[in-house]
């Protein structure tokens, strides 16, 4: 991992056990690593996240649930999106650009970078892919697997790529920049007093730019500046317009979140929460956002009122652990709920149903896509097996998993989840 991610996912770390006990109500809990990148599709139904903790996971919006944890970079995903036809996309710290559909294993890699994925970008005819790196370039990869397009002139890392609604692809540098890209020849460079983090464009072709100096810069399509407004102190580091256009959420390393009216150009509401830094954000409808953080969590807030509205999803299933109260494996359990059911009617969800876990052997659950490689473990599920899944993790001790990489540090922590899973899976 190179020396910058590490130092930004250890501050994170960090961070997020700073943050106390104050949290919104039942956050969606599943990444082991902060979450660095949030998708939310068109009609609100499913989310994407990826995380440092080299996994991401499609959720579904109406029941909080994780229905797929795609595993198969080799670093942090640093970048998410949907596709018009329901395609996934991930772009990862390993350089690669992952396209997902319905199966276990990926499609293919549609595109690699010599350094890190930043950003992702579909372009406004669904049929091209834009990606940003750290190797100081921007591709627009087509779906259809003609050649790649190279954009290169940045001094430095591309932070993010945007497309604007007449196709011209916009990157953000690093090298405090921001450049407009015509069809032919070379960009349009406008300069900052700082580096430029995150970048986005607007349905009317305004476009948005957050800067490491706490600034949002709002730019005409020609490059032109028509407000600068301080979002900070901290620095910038996501942004996320909402379907119609009208705001803007600029999310700080501080924790903060500010939502601006952009034909106002004025903050209109900040949102604070316990998951500092946060590090991704995406609209949901034009009134609701959704967080991603240091603390691990998936958050939603109503803008009416810039208060948490409790899980992913709005309404939520009975708490299937109530009957637990007080039980220290069933807390621990909590952070697995989102992806596993432990009863014989709960079904499949991410992960498999750990309903008769104990004594059954590895990747055998009926009806669920295990990866080829997890088939070929050889394994039986004891209490001793499952200590030791969390006390060296699952990439260790399951290779080819497509679990997210948690661990639980404390011994009598997974000796209370193994006593919590010996009741509740029976």
């Amino acid at each position: 991992m190179p020396t910058s991610l590490r130092l930004a996912a250890l501050l994170a770390a960090l961070l997020g056990l700073l943050a106390g006990t104050a949290r919104a109500e039942a956050p969606m809990r599943g990444h082991g690593g902060p979450v660095r990148a949030l998708a939310v599709t068109a009609d609100g139904q499913r989310a994407l996240s990826g995380s440092f903790d080299a996994s991401a996971i499609l959720w579904s919006v109406e029941d909080g649930t994780a229905l797929r944890v795609l595993r198969a970079h080799d670093g942090a995903v640093n970048a998410v999106a949907f596709l018009p036809d329901g395609g996934l996309l991930t772009g990862g710290e390993d350089g690669r650009v992952i396209l997902w559909r319905e199966g276990p294993e990926p499609e293919r890699i549609l595109a690699t970078h010599a350094g890190p994925v930043s950003g992702l970008a579909v372009a406004p005819d669904g049929r091209r892919v834009a990606s940003s790196s750290w190797d100081g370039s921007a591709r627009i990869t087509p779906l259809d697997g003609g050649p790649a397009l190279v954009r290169e002139g940045h001094l430095g890392n591309v932070n993010g790529v945007a497309f604007l609604p007449d196709g011209r692809l916009v990157t953000a540098g690093y090298d405090a920049s921001v450049r407009i890209w015509p069809e032919t020849g070379p960009p349009l460079t406008v300069p900052f007093e700082a580096p430029v983090n995150a970048v986005a464009a607007a349905p009317d072709g305004e476009i948005a730019a957050g800067a490491a100096d706490g600034t949002l810069h709002l730019l005409r399509p020609d490059g032109t500046s028509r407000v600068r407004l301080e979002i900070g102190p901290r620095p910038v580091v996501a942004l996320s317009l909402s379907p119609d256009g009208r705001r803007l959420g600029a999310a700080t390393v501080g924790g903060a979140v500010a939502v601006i009216d952009r034909a106002e150009a004025r903050v209109r509401l900040t949102l604070v929460g316990p998951g500092l830094p946060v590090w991704s954000l995406a609209f949901r409808g034009p009134d609701e956002l959704v967080t991603g953080g240091g603390d691990r969590l998936v958050r939603r807030w109503d803008l009416a009122t810039g208060e948490p509205i409790g899980p992913l999803a709005m309404s939520r299933p009975a708490d299937a652990l109530a009957a637990y109260a007080g039980d220290r494996g069933a807390e621990v359990f909590r952070a697995c709920e989102a992806c596993h059911t432990l009863t014989p009617d709960g079904g499949n969800r991410a992960g498999p149903t750990l309903h008769g876990v104990f004594g059954r052997r590895i990747a055998t659950v009926p009806g669920y896509a295990y990866s080829p490689a997890f088939r070929r473990l050889d394994i039986v599920w004891t209490p001793e097996t499952i200590a030791r899944l969390f006390e060296i993790g699952p990439a260790r001790f399951t290779p080819g998993t497509k679990m997210p990489e948690q661990t639980i540090g404390a011994a009598e922590d997974r000796a209370a989840l193994v006593r919590f899973l010996e009741k509740a899976t029976r």
